[in-house]
C-alpha cells in the first residue's frame, strides 16, 4: 500500500499544529479538506489516527509512526527547496572551465581555489587546451567557460568575449642573471644565451620563433623544452637560459620561482586575454559566479600588476 508523501505531510502538520483548523491554516488549506484527507486514509487504512473527543488532537499509535515520516517528508522537502535556491543562487552546481595551460596554473587555479573557499558544494572541472580547440568545446557543451587567448573577436560570432587583461609576453629569466646587471641592454645581447621553448604546438611556441627572428638570429638556439610549466620555471630559475612568457605569468611566480623580466619586449601578435563563453547554452549560475569571481581578483591585481610591469621596464 502506497500512501501520498502529501497525506504524511498533512498529519504531522495536524499533530504539530494540535488541530485541524490550525492546521490547515499552516499548510495553506480549508479545513474541511483536510479532515476529508484524514477520513479517506482512516478508511484506507481500516484504522483510526486520531483518538476522538481530544484536544490537542491526539494520534494513534499507528498515526504516530505516520507523523514521524511526515516530519521525515517535510525536512526533506525543506532541504529540496534549499537546495534549488542554492543552484539559482550559484552555490552548488558543476563548472566545467577550459584554459591556456600557463596562465591557469600560474594564476587561475588559485582563484578557483578562494572561490571554492566560500562555495564547497561547487564542483569544478578544469581541463587545458588552446583557443581553437576550447572554442569547440564551448560549442558541443563540453565546456561553460573558457579563459584563453584571442587575437581578432568576431562580434557576430556564437561566442562570447569578456576580456581580463591584454595579453602580452616578456623575455624572463632567473633574478640574478648577467642581463639584469647592465646599463643598456640590447636585443642582441639575449641571442648570446639560450632559450626554454613551451610545449610544441602551443601559441607560446609560436611566439618565442617570431621573437626570435625579429631579434635577428640566424639560427633558433633552443637548450630546453617540451616542459610544463613548473618544468620551465625550475628551469629558468636554476641556468641562464631566456623563456618567452606571458606576463601575468611572470608576475604570479616572481617571488616563489626567482624569475624576472627583462626590460624589452618581445614583438609579436597582440592578443586580449579573457573568457569566451556560448551566446547559444549560457553557463548556469555557479559558472557565472565563477567568472565574475575571476573578474574581480584580476581588478584587483591590476595596480600591481601594472606598478611590477613599471620596474621590470616593460609597461605599455
Amino acid at each position: 500500500m502506497q500512501i501520498d508523501p502529501r497525506h504524511l505531510l498533512q498529519l504531522w502538520a495536524i499533530v504539530d499544529a494540535g488541530g485541524m483548523s490550525e492546521a490547515a491554516e499552516m499548510l495553506g488549506m480549508t479545513q474541511p479538506g483536510l479532515s476529508r484527507t484524514v477520513a479517506f486514509l482512516e478508511k484506507r487504512l481500516g484504522e483510526p489516527l486520531f483518538l476522538r473527543n481530544r484536544r490537542p488532537m491526539e494520534p494513534t499509535p499507528m498515526c504516530r509512526d505516520l507523523v514521524d515520516l511526515g516530519a521525515a517528508v517535510r525536512r526533506a522537502t525543506a532541504r529540496a527547496s534549499d537546495v534549488a535556491q542554492s543552484f539559482r543562487r550559484g552555490e552548488r552546481g558543476d563548472i566545467r572551465i577550459g584554459g591556456t595551460p600557463f596562465f591557469m596554473d600560474a594564476l587561475v587555479s588559485a582563484m578557483v581555489g578562494q572561490f571554492q573557499r566560500t562555495r564547497p558544494n561547487v564542483r569544478i572541472e578544469q581541463v587545458y587546451g588552446y583557443t581553437t580547440s576550447l572554442a569547440e568545446k564551448i560549442r558541443a557543451g563540453q565546456l561553460d567557460l573558457a579563459i584563453c587567448p584571442v587575437e581578432v573577436f568576431d562580434a557576430d560570432s556564437d561566442l562570447t568575449f569578456d576580456p581580463i587583461l591584454t595579453g602580452r609576453n616578456v623575455v624572463a629569466c632567473r633574478s640574478g642573471h648577467p642581463l639584469l646587471a647592465s646599463d643598456r641592454l640590447l636585443p642582441a645581447d639575449l641571442l648570446r644565451y639560450p632559450w626554454i621553448e613551451p610545449p610544441a604546438g602551443s601559441p607560446l611556441s609560436a611566439d618565442l620563433r617570431t621573437a626570435l627572428v625579429n631579434l635577428g638570429a640566424e639560427h633558433v638556439r633552443i637548450n630546453f623544452s617540451g616542459a610544463s610549466l613548473a618544468g620551465i620555471l625550475a628551469h629558468l630559475a636554476h641556468s641562464d637560459s631566456l623563456a618567452v612568457l606571458p606576463f601575468g605569468v611572470v608576475f604570479a611566480r616572481r617571488e616563489t620561482d626567482n624569475i624576472t623580466a627583462l626590460p624589452i619586449l618581445p614583438s609579436g601578435v597582440p592578443r586580449a586575454l579573457g573568457f569566451v563563453q556560448s551566446k547559444l547554452m549560457p553557463p548556469g549560475p555557479a559558472a557565472l559566479q565563477l567568472k565574475m569571481h575571476v573578474l574581480s581578483a584580476f581588478a584587483g591585481l591590476k595596480p600591481e600588476m601594472e606598478a611590477y610591469a613599471q620596474r621590470c621596464g616593460v609597461s605599455g
